[in-house]
């Protein structure tokens, strides 16, 4: 930022701190070797300050004494470790003290007492008992001779300059910077500066000298840390990465020494052989911070030495001890000069200040800057550039000087700008070098020269004067042969003749051959010195300076000088005539005209219709932004981490902390009570109270911590409750909480790091925090807690031209503004008052000792009153203001007039500091009174500690504008005063989140503290207009390009072409980039001149007219403004302001004189006719809402003239100066070798540049954040959002809304958590009945059924599962009487309609997927510390089987916790059976039946936690997986046994699942009964059931019957979710069990109607959850070659072979919609090309040996695929024919629904239907075996013209079939009648064959 100057300060308590420091880090870092004092001669004096003889030889005490010092002696100053605050005075041989380098001291020692006179004493032991130091340590002359003693100017003796010994500080500039580095401090935030900013130099490091002669350039360089200290102060050899790397900085504790400098002195004795070249020397002891030095702190008033802490900036270099003759500063230099000058330090040896050293100011930001980027290239030596030369001293002073040249007179220097120059210039020196380091090779650099001629130190001078001789005498180079000295005092003396009133900056040079130069900047600028001087105060020393010089009346000759200034006498006594003369008259014209609409609305007088209250509603911006949060917070519970487990959470909770600021607090009171979310979350009930609200909204302040307490405790009494802990306007308070304990601090700061980061909140798994802010650049740093991974950024309206979010308001924010001012824009919304500027610089030159602030609010306070009386009539007044002011006044007055309902515009005045707010507030307010305005705009005084406070009148109208009946309300908030005409006074150092009303119309910065440069405080207080404007509307062509289509998340939107500017009456010019003009709408007093041409001279009234719409005046009079030479600034008289003569000189030009009101003519009569001045023809004759106007634009900013050229001066990239200032004042650059921001950066690139390139001073709370050995600080659990600021006005798009918006989408997605979409189908064929009787079995509430009555029962063939609803009907005899029925409502669509689902609450007997994770469950997961995640074991399990004519080998991985399901071989551990229990086994806690559940591509969807299902009972659970897919299960599933089937079944359908698990349960109940059977157990003993469930089985439950009605039918029933293992237990104790073969239960449905189950058991088809008895089933087998229909196709084969199969209708199965996996993982596509190409089932077959484009899917699944989409094909006359079915043997195929079929079984003993007096329609012969023969087919009746086909294996099959079955007597066969799969050969297609019935 600004160079900020170093000023000096009292030392008193420094000298002890250096002492005890420099005993601390002396030596080496044992502990010092104790001495003990030689006991003192009898009866000697022992009083400490005296010497033995009794004589006193304190300094103070001697100081104007004579005292004789024999030749070659010198006075100086010893320091007595009993005697902080003292030194004693002694005389010694200069021979043993270091010459002025810093050399050739003698050992040993000689001196004299100039005490009692006793001279000659040889040792300094010796001498140290004489003069009584009583020193507990080895005595040294160089620890306790500390100064030298000078005579003042009155002959007082006083402490002059340091003695450094050893040389390190003397040393020319070569050695010292590459040697003595040095810890560098910062003052803290709350520097205790007294009001006159204590300019004394800061003492050197040496502690003896009275403060007259103290030398300014002392070792220690202190920086004072203000808010607006920005530049990169970080003094390393190396970049400060690499410094603390190499310093190990973690080791530090956190740095309290106060500036003081620790190991100020060169290497002790452990550096023998130390060279001045020796640059490793150095960094063992660079940073060595002193532990204690906090202990030692003492409270000394306001001075710099009772400050608490300091910022550690970095190793710092300080080579500026003086050396030689003392340069004395004159008296008087303020008054003559009316400026403190402040001296920049730079290279070399810097000489003493003494005399009148309160009058300037010395700072080492130069010196450290030049430090820094000498050590650029350091970056690349580590790589072995060693060729690549750092940047010469004298090319860096010569760049300086150019840099200095150019700055124009109102422009102040910027440490940026200066290290980005030498940054460039580097490079391109280096340029060749540097791209072969980053071309790899970094050992092979060639030795190079540089490209550019290096410039000498003899040719220095020259060339700086040269430089220098162009710029008017702006920059004044004084060239000095010996010593600074000499320059210096020149310097003092030309300011003292005047010499140097047009100088700006004074370079002095010092440049000899034989040594390194020394130089120094002198800045006697007086605008410059200020601004540079004041930017060193910290905020609240500001508001101290500030509240000092009110308080003491220094302000009162600023008041008087004010009183002089108007020719008719004091203002005040203008005021109060005023109002005796028009007192009645205004007061009743007033309230005619704004009293009347209020009062006559009820009688039909106009009202204003334009005032909208916006109704709350979620913008698109909004939800976007919300549900990236929530996407992210997903991202944190989806990582493998465990830091965040959603499914444990069942609600959500939350706390919004909001910075202490009374508005911000109700402002999101008001926001959370109408966005109705607590009643959304369920927090509360209806009828809210505001109480309740505010449970949830905690302000920082003193009575936090309690709210912050309960909030604790809630998140941990409510573990199943997530947290989110909202940390709006998160940049606010980011002190650390160490660093608030000290008493200087305000009470609240430290509040957050105490809060949001203790350890309760870090540590707790079901609280979130979320950072909201608009400025996130402080939380982006090199510790920050917050990953990048989890910053939300807002969202870019438009990409690539596209509206994204099709919002109908388009965000106008700092770039927008910024291309406001362009040429070419007829309304440049970013203005300047060069008026104002113009007198805030007389009057800082008049008044050289008042703050700038005071001077400033005090000229804007005169304006405005003046501005306020010109409007009211006093025309003369329109003299003492300026044009921007009178404009404001103007608008501001008149804007409730143009409204029928007295609607106007808000202005904010922003004063930061809140005594100067008071002070502006209270005379204004007086004025108002006066002018008899009360009833006309309110004045609001708006402290953030405070709430609003406004008169009577307006708050009835503001209730009657928002139609509020409560009697008792007042606004809280600003938004609640849209529509009220005001002035708003906006106080506080910084704004804390308060949002403004879409009628502010103009937003007065011209108050903000300019030297608080930061860019978060400049976007901060720019982002109090940012605005949201309709996209419908243009802003009165203040957009002239896409401005608002630009990305927000770019830095800048101005882009870089040339463009014209456009101004009438002038001719357009063509300007380069970097010289792009704006238009100077701002420029008024350059302005008046240039527009003489203008059109705006044709019209009949100057530019200061006031006219009704002084907007348009000013939007025409802007346009024409062109911008006019610096220099050609109006000159200042010394009594009259500078408007005066520009408002005359506008005059002249017309030779008109325009009174504005006449006096006789009322300003606020009602009729518009008589209101306006005949004179004034721009006024507008409408009556339109100036509010309405205001809210359709933005806001017009008025800003001080130097943060308007930061604002608006862009870099070569187009990128916007401020956007490259230091981000925050408590972080700091991690080094200036840094690229530069881009304009094309993102906001997601900004955050990535500031986490590289920014570190954390030790003021901010995230220093600590450093893990040892770990890179990974972030807290995983935090997020950060930001968004563009002020975007939640009354339309309330903003930030607040999205983060209220994400908390209910949150909670959504919490209960849609526990929430599942199950299907919700009803039964299909219910009216398809088997028995047309009512005959029932079993009563309704029987539990389970009886044997003998359920074999009576006969068998539904028809399939009721919904799921079949596309598949063909199965008949038998009986339903052909009905079936046509169902023909019509059963529609070809149907099959293609999406399945109908019910989201139901999961309860907590269900079934979970791997997301789900909650404590109970971890065992059972794999998650238990006894068995390591993974260990589990594979073992080969082999059967052979005899359809399948090999032997199949199976593997099951079984997890260690597992294996006790297993028998294995004792020798080899041979896997040898599963166990099984006993049939008359009863247990509580275990579930006999294993439960196998075949899965495929559900990894992480499948239910297979059966945990809470099983209610925590023991169960045996097997997943059946295809080879490839093993490996990804194992990975989710650790824990679960798996069986995997052979690698042939990788491309096979769930018919070879459910055959392998078939198969192999009954191979192992036979391994088991011979196993058991040794042990004396019955083969029919052990149990033969097992359970095969679908991945999909959710939740089960259980009707419960009540048959306790008076009749016997009489029943009614309930559902309710039971757990599975209550199911099976019920069903396994079912008696006689073992004689059922298959027993299952219903698909649930919520349209389950009771009579479906009054007969509670069935005996029909069952499906997705079955017990299957493998005993009973043995020689029935699954197909193994379906992928369809598999289940229906196995429970025929089962009822025909005479087994029963049992349905508990009580039961029911809910199964979940996954929408991967499943039949979903099968895709058919073609065998030759990879393009995905939609390939329709009627390809699926084609004609034998055709070109047909074969596929890549099995033959089976073809053909099923087929059949069910074109069976009609084969089967002609069965559409729709369901009297007349297909008749399909031994197996079911789904021909589709429009086709029906009848089941047959060829095998003997089968049951099957009757089907005499049944005629089928064809006939279905599938892979057919032995067991059907010619006879059986000839028992089957067929249509004439039925169709037959038969499927085989191969055509050779075919063949032999058709032959066998003897097919040709009764069926025709055609040679193209012959089909095939699109297989190709080697997939084995399918071959079938048709032909007709003759």
């Amino acid at each position: 930022m600004l160079m900020k100057p170093y000023t000096g300060n009292r030392a008193d308590n420094e000298e002890e701190e250096e002492e005890e420091e420099e005993e601390e880090g002396s030596e080496s870092s044992s502990p010092p070797v104790s001495y003990q004092v030689k006991p003192p001669p009898e009866g000697c004096c022992t009083t400490d300050g005296f010497c033995q003889a009794g004589k006193d030889l304190r300094l103070v005490s001697i100081s104007n004494e004579h005292i004789e010092v024999p030749s070659g002696f010198l006075l100086v100053g010893a320091k007595s470790p009993n005697l902080p605050d003292h030194l004693l005075v002694c005389a010694v041989d200069k021979r043993f003290l270091p010459d002025d380098n810093g050399r050739n001291a003698l050992l040993g020692f000689s001196g004299n007492c100039v005490g009692c006179g006793k001279k000659g004493f040889c040792y300094f032991t010796e001498f140290s008992n004489h003069i009584n130091l009583k020193l507990t340590t080895q005595p040294k002359k160089q620890k306790h001779l500390k100064y030298y003693l000078v005579r003042n100017a009155q002959g007082a003796l006083t402490k002059g300059s340091v003695i450094c010994w050893k040389g390190a500080e003397f040393r020319g500039r070569q050695s010292s910077t590459s040697t003595c580095s040095s810890t560098l401090f910062q003052l803290p935030e709350s520097s205790g500066l007294s009001g006159s900013t204590s300019s004394e130099p800061l003492p050197p490091a040496n502690p003896s000298a009275p403060a007259g002669t103290q030398q300014t350039a002392a070792a220690v360089d202190h920086i004072p840390s203000t808010a607006a200290f920005s530049s990169a102060v970080y003094n390393g050899k190396e970049s400060p990465k690499q410094q603390l790397m190499k310093n190990n900085l973690s080791a530090l504790t956190r740095p309290s020494v106060l500036g003081t400098l620790t190991n100020s002195g060169p290497p002790k004795k452990r550096h023998k052989g130390w060279s001045p070249e020796s640059p490793s020397s150095t960094e063992t002891w660079n940073l060595q911070l002193n532990p204690q030095a906090s202990n030692r702190i003492k409270n000394d008033g306001g001075s710099l030495s009772s400050l608490p802490h300091s910022a550690l900036v970095g190793p710092a270099s300080s080579p500026m001890v003086g050396s030689g003759e003392p340069v004395s500063v004159p008296d008087n230099l303020l008054k003559i000069c009316k400026a403190k000058p402040v001296i920049f330090k730079g290279h070399g040896n810097f000489p003493y200040l003494c005399g009148n050293i309160n009058d300037v100011i010395v700072s080492p930001l130069l010196y450290t800057c030049y430090r820094n980027s000498q050590s650029l290239s350091r970056a690349y030596e580590q790589y072995g550039a060693s060729t690549i030369q750092p940047i010469s001293e004298e090319m860096q002073l010569l760049l300086t000087v150019y840099y200095l040249v150019q700055l124009a007179a109102d422009q102040v220097p910027l440490i940026e700008d200066l290290e980005q120059i030498f940054m460039r210039s580097w490079r391109e020196s280096h340029l060749s070098e540097i791209r072969q380091y980053q071309q790899a090779v970094p050992q092979a650099f060639p030795q190079l020269p540089s490209p550019i001629t290096p410039v000498t130190s003899a040719q220095l001078p020259w060339l700086a004067g040269l430089a220098a001789s162009s710029c008017n005498d702006s920059v004044h180079i004084i060239e000095c042969s010996y010593s600074l000295a000499e320059g210096l005092s020149e310097m003092f003396k030309l300011l003292i003749e005047g010499k140097l009133i047009k100088t700006n900056y004074v370079v002095i040079i010092c440049a000899s051959r034989n040594r390194a130069i020394d130089s120094c900047i002198v800045i006697t600028g007086k605008y410059q010195a200020r601004v540079l001087s004041e930017s060193m105060l910290s905020p609240s020393d500001y508001q101290k300076e500030v509240n000092y010089q009110l308080v003491t009346g220094k302000v009162e000759t600023l008041g008087s000088f004010f009183s002089t200034l108007c020719p008719e006498g004091d203002i005040d006594l203008l005021l109060e005539k005023f109002y005796q003369e028009n007192q009645g008259h205004i007061s009743s014209s007033l309230s005619a005209s704004v009293n009347k609409p209020t009062a006559v609305n009820g009688a039909g007088t106009a009202v204003c219709t334009s005032y909208e209250i916006e109704r709350h509603q979620i913008r698109p911006f909004q939800l976007a932004v919300a549900q990236k949060l929530l996407s992210h917070i997903c991202s944190i519970a989806d990582s493998s981490t465990q830091n965040l487990d959603l499914g444990s959470f069942e609600k959500i909770d939350f706390l919004i902390c909001v910075p202490p600021s009374e508005v911000t607090y109700q402002q999101t009171l008001f926001h959370l009570w109408h966005s109705g979310i607590l009643l959304e979350l369920g927090l509360e009930k209806e009828h809210l109270t505001k109480q309740r609200v505010e449970q949830y909204v905690m302000k920082l302040d003193a009575e936090a911590q309690i709210k912050f307490k309960i909030f604790l405790q809630n998140s941990m009494q409510n573990p199943h409750t997530l947290f989110v802990l909202i940390h709006d306007h998160a940049h606010w308070d980011l002190m650390s909480a160490m660093h608030s304990l000290y008493p200087q601090t305000e009470l609240s700061s430290g509040l957050v790091d105490r809060l949001l980061n203790c350890r309760e909140v870090k540590e707790a798994p079901n609280i979130v925090t979320l950072h909201v802010t608009s400025f996130p650049y402080a939380l982006q740093t090199q510790h920050t807690h917050i990953s990048p991974y989890n910053e939300i950024h807002w969202p870019s309206s438009y990409s690539n031209g596209v509206d994204l979010y099709h919002e109908n308001k388009k965000y106008f924010g700092l770039s927008e503004f910024i291309e406001s001012t362009l040429s070419g824009h007829s309304i440049p919304l970013l203005r300047y008052d060069s008026s104002f500027e113009a007198m805030v610089m007389a009057l800082g030159k008049r008044f050289p000792r008042l703050h700038s602030a005071v001077i400033r609010t005090f000229v804007l306070i005169q304006h405005y009153s003046a501005a306020m009386m010109a409007v009211c009539g006093l025309s003369q007044m329109k003299n003492y203001t300026s044009v921007e002011t009178l404009e404001i006044t103007q608008n501001l007055i008149n804007s409730s007039r143009q409204c029928p309902s007295g609607h106007g515009l808000m202005v904010v005045l922003r004063i930061p500091c809140i005594p100067l707010a008071a002070v502006a507030y209270e005379r204004l307010y007086n004025v108002r009174e006066r002018l008899a305005l009360e009833d006309n705009f309110e004045i609001i005084l708006g402290n953030p500690n405070s709430g609003i406070t406004i008169g009577k009148h307006f708050v009835e109208q503001l209730k009657i504008w928002q139609k509020i009946e409560d009697v008792d309300w007042r606004p809280q908030t600003y938004l609640e005063l849209e529509g009220l005409p005001c002035i708003l006074i906006f106080s506080g150092m910084d704004p804390q989140g308060e949002s403004l009303p879409r009628s502010l119309r103009y937003c007065d910065l011209r108050l903000i503290n300019s030297s608080s440069l930061v860019r978060t405080s400049l976007e901060q207080e720019l982002g109090l207009a940012a605005y949201f404007v309709s996209s419908e509307l243009h802003t009165e062509k203040a957009v002239v390009n896409d401005v608002l289509e630009s990305d927000p998340e770019k830095l800048s939107s101005t882009d870089n072409e040339d463009e014209e500017i456009v101004t009438e009456g002038s001719t357009s010019e063509k300007r380069s980039p970097m010289k792009r003009e704006r238009s100077r709408s701002h420029d008024s007093a350059s302005s008046s001149l240039s527009s003489k041409a203008s059109t705006f001279c044709t019209e009949s009234s100057p530019p200061q007219v006031l006219s009704n719409s002084t907007e348009e005046t000013t939007n025409n009079y802007e346009r024409q403004k062109q911008k006019v030479d610096k220099g050609a600034q109006t000159t200042v008289s010394k009594h009259l302001p500078p408007v005066t003569e520009q408002l005359d000189m506008k005059q002249n030009i017309k030779s008109t004189q325009v009174s504005i009101t006449s006096s006789s003519s009322p300003p606020f009569s009602s009729s518009s006719s008589s209101s306006a001045p005949a004179h004034n023809s721009f006024i507008l004759q409408t009556s339109q809402c100036s509010m309405t106007k205001a809210s359709k634009q933005p806001p017009i900013v008025f800003l001080p003239k130097l943060v308007y050229d930061i604002i608006t001066s862009t870099d070569s990239s187009g990128l916007p100066k401020s956007s490259s200032l230091l981000p925050y004042h408590s972080v700091m650059w991690a080094s200036s070798f840094r690229p530069l921001m881009s304009k094309m950066m993102t906001c997601t690139e900004q955050s990535l540049y500031y986490r590289q390139w920014t570190v954390p001073k030790p003021i901010h709370m995230d220093y600590n954040n450093r893990s040892e050995g770990r890179m990974d600080t972030f807290h995983p659990r935090r997020l950060l959002l930001s968004g563009p600021p002020q975007v939640c006005k009354k339309n309330k798009i903003g930030k607040t809304g999205a983060y209220l918006q994400f908390l209910s989408i949150l909670s959504r997605m919490l209960i849609r958590l526990t929430e599942v979409d199950v299907y919700d189908e009803e039964e299909i064929n219910i009216n398809i009945k088997e028995e047309e009787s009512d005959q029932y079995y079993h009563q309704p509430g029987d539990m389970w059924p009886d044997l003998e009555s359920f074999k009576k029962m006969p068998f539904d063939y028809t399939i009721h599962d919904p799921k079949y609803e596309d598949a063909s009907l199965i008949c038998s005899k009986l339903q052909t009487t009905n079936s046509e029925d169902k023909s019509k409502s059963r529609r070809q669509e149907d099959m293609y309609t999406c399945r109908q689902t019910t989201r139901m609450r999961l309860s907590k007997y269900a079934a979970y997927n791997t997301y789900h994770h909650c404590e109970q469950c971890h065992q059972y997961m794999g998650f238990n510390p006894r068995y390591q995640i993974y260990e589990s074991t594979l073992h080969a399990f082999a059967f052979s089987y005899s359809m399948l004519g090999e032997e199949i080998q199976l593997h099951f991985i079984i997890p260690k916790s597992k294996e006790h399901h297993f028998v294995f071989s004792q020798p080899g551990r041979q896997l040898e059976s599963m166990r099984l229990p006993l049939v008359t086994d009863k247990s509580e806690d275990y579930i006999k039946s294993p439960t196998f559940t075949p899965t495929t591509g559900r990894h992480e969807h499948g239910l297979f936690n059966l945990y809470h299902a099983m209610d925590g009972a023991s169960h045996l659970h097997v997943l059946v997986v295809k080879e490839y897919e093993m490996a990804i299960y194992k990975k989710y599933w650790p824990n679960h046994i798996m069986l995997v089937l052979p690698s042939i079944f990788n491309s096979a359908g769930v018919g070879a699942a459910h055959f392998l698990i078939k198969e192999l349960s009954y191979h192992n109940l036979e391994l088991e009964r011979n196993r058991q059977e040794e042990l004396g157990i019955k083969p029919q003993d052990i149990w033969p059931f097992i359970v095969i469930s679908d991945d999909s089985c959710v939740m089960w439950n259980a009707v419960e019957v009540d048959c306790s009605g008076d009749r016997k039918s009489d029943y009614t029933w309930t559902e309710r979710n039971v757990s599975l293992k209550q199911i099976l237990q019920h069903i396994e104790a079912t008696p006689n069990v073992t004689h059922y073969a298959l027993i299952g239960m219903r698909k649930w449905s919520s349209k389950t109607n009771s009579a479906e189950i009054k007969e509670p058991f069935s005996c029909c088809h069952v499906h997705d959850f079955i017990m299957l008895n493998v005993d009973l089933t043995q020689n029935v087998q699954y197909n193994q070659n379906r992928f369809t229909c598999d289940d229906v196709d196995f429970n025929l084969r089962v009822h025909s072979a005479g087994l029963l199969i049992c349905r508990f209708n009580h039961f029911n199965v809910m199964k979940k919609q996954i929408a991967v996996g499943g039949q979903r993982s099968f895709h058919i596509k073609s065998k030759v090309s990879d393009t995905p190409v939609s390939i329709s089932p009627a390809q699926y077959i084609c004609a034998p040996d055709s070109k047909h484009t074969f596929l890549a899917a099995p033959a089976q699944l073809l053909l099923e695929k087929y059949l069910q989409y074109h069976s009609h094909r084969f089967f002609p006359l069965s559409l729709k024919n369901y009297s007349h079915p297909v008749l399909s043997v031994d197996c079911y195929l789904n021909l589709g629904p429009q086709i029906a079929v009848c089941y047959v079984s060829s095998r003997p003993h089968s049951l099957n239907i009757s089907s005499s007096g049944l005629t089928f329609s064809g006939l279905l012969l599938y892979l057919c075996d032995s067991f059907v023969v010619a006879s059986f087919l000839k028992k089957f009746h067929f249509l004439k013209g039925a169709t037959l086909c038969v499927i085989c294996q191969d055509r050779n099959s075919l063949r032999q079939t058709v032959v066998r079955l003897e097919l040709e007597d009764e069926w025709q066969f055609r040679l193209r009648d012959e089909f095939q799969t699109a297989n190709a050969k080697e997939d084995r297609p399918l071959f079938f064959l048709t032909g007709r019935h003759i």
